[in-house]
C-alpha cells in the first residue's frame, strides 16, 4: 500500500450560518471546538443541513489520493451504528481500503458540525464520539509496516489511548507524515507536537498560523529558520500567498491560483496534502508536488464540502 491514513472517523454535517450565529454561540471563526453530544444536537437543532458526508481530515486526504489513482487505506474508529455504516460505505465507494472492523461501541460514531459563514470560512464543532477512543488494538502494525507512508492528523492525538495508538503507528512506520490540523490542536498539545515535529516525523503539513503558534514565532522568517534547522520536509500553506516546502536548505515556493469562486474552505488543507503526497509517491519534483496540492485545494474550495 502506498499510504495508510490514521485519523478521526467523523461524519461531516455541513450547514450555512451567519456571523451572528457564531457570536451568539461564542464560537471562534475558522477554528475547531470539541463539544459533547448534547451541545452538538442543540447547535444543529436550529440549522438546515446542506450535506452529510464521511469526513475527518486525514480521511479527506486519503480519498483525494484514491481519486488520483493511488492504492490507499484508512484506519479510524466508528461504532456499528447507522452513521458508522454510512461512514464505511462512503470510503468503500471511493476505493479506499477501510482497515477497521467496527463493532457496537458504548459511544456513537463521531460527527462534526461544519458551519460555513458568508465569507466561506468554516468553523467546526466536533463531537468525537468513539473516534476519540482509538487505541493500540485498533492499529494493526502489519498494515503500518506494509505502507510506504503513514499519514496522521493532529486532531487524533490526545493523552491516554490515542497517544499510544499514535506512538505505535510511528514506531512501525517506514515514513511518517502528519498534519498539525488546527490552531486549537497546536495550542492544546504544544510541547508534544514540538517533540513530534523535531524528532519523530518525516513530513509535516501546517498553515502559517499553526507553525508560528508551535514555535511561538512572530514572523514567517522564524518559521523558515525553524524548518531549516530540524531538517525535515515541512510544507506550509499560506492562503493567498501560496505554499512553501522547506527541507534543510532547499526552499521551494508555489503561488496560489487566482480568480477562484470560493464557496467553502473546508478541506483545503486536506486536499493540498493529498496532492503533495501524490507527487511524492509518484516521483514528481517538489515543485510539481506543490503545484498538484495547490490544484486540488483550489478545486475543493470552489464547492461545498471536502470531497472532489
Amino acid at each position: 500500500m502506498k499510504i495508510l491514513g490514521i485519523g478521526n472517523a467523523i461524519v461531516d454535517v455541513l450547514c450555512k450560518v451567519s456571523d451572528e450565529f457564531l457570536i451568539k454561540h461564542s464560537l471562534t471563526k475558522s477554528t475547531m471546538r470539541l463539544v459533547d453530544e448534547i451541545e452538538f444536537k442543540k447547535l444543529l437543532s436550529s440549522l438546515k443541513i446542506e450535506q452529510t458526508i464521511s469526513g475527518g481530515s486525514v480521511a479527506n486526504s486519503i480519498v483525494g489520493l484514491s481519486q488520483l489513482g493511488n492504492k490507499v487505506g484508512f484506519i479510524g474508529k466508528v461504532s456499528d451504528d447507522e452513521l458508522g455504516q454510512k461512514y464505511e460505505e462512503g470510503l468503500n465507494q471511493e476505493n479506499v481500503e477501510y482497515l477497521y472492523h467496527k463493532k457496537k461501541e458504548p459511544t456513537p460514531t463521531g460527527s462534526c458540525l461544519i458551519l460555513i459563514t458568508p465569507d466561506s470560512e468554516r468553523t467546526m464543532c466536533t463531537f468525537l464520539g468513539t473516534a476519540g477512543k482509538i487505541s493500540v488494538d485498533d492499529v494493526n502494525k502489519e498494515y503500518v509496516k506494509n505502507s510506504e507512508i503513514v499519514f496522521l492528523e493532529g486532531y487524533l492525538w490526545d493523552e491516554g489511548a490515542p497517544k499510544k495508538a499514535f506512538d505505535k503507528a510511528i514506531t512501525h512506520s517506514n515514513k511518517v507524515a502528519m498534519s498539525l490540523s488546527d490552531l486549537f490542536c497546536v495550542e492544546r498539545h504544544k510541547p508534544y507536537f514540538l517533540e513530534l515535529v523535531k524528532n519523530q516525523l518525516d513530513i509535516i503539513f501546517a498553515n502559517e498560523q499553526e507553525i508560528l503558534s508551535l514555535i511561538d514565532g512572530k514572523s514567517f522568517s522564524e518559521a523558515i529558520s525553524f524548518a531549516k534547522e530540524i531538517k525535515k520536509n515541512m510544507i506550509i500553506t499560506r492562503g493567498e500567498k501560496g505554499a512553501i516546502s522547506i527541507k534543510s536548505n532547499e526552499i521551494i515556493e508555489c503561488n496560489s491560483q487566482s480568480n477562484l469562486k470560493i464557496k467553502d474552505l473546508t478541506g483545503a488543507g486536506d486536499l493540498f496534502a493529498a496532492g503533495y503526497l501524490h507527487g511524492l509517491i509518484n516521483n514528481l519534483s517538489v515543485k510539481e508536488s506543490l503545484i498538484k496540492g495547490t490544484e486540488l485545494s483550489s478545486k475543493i474550495i470552489q464547492k461545498i464540502g471536502a470531497r472532489i
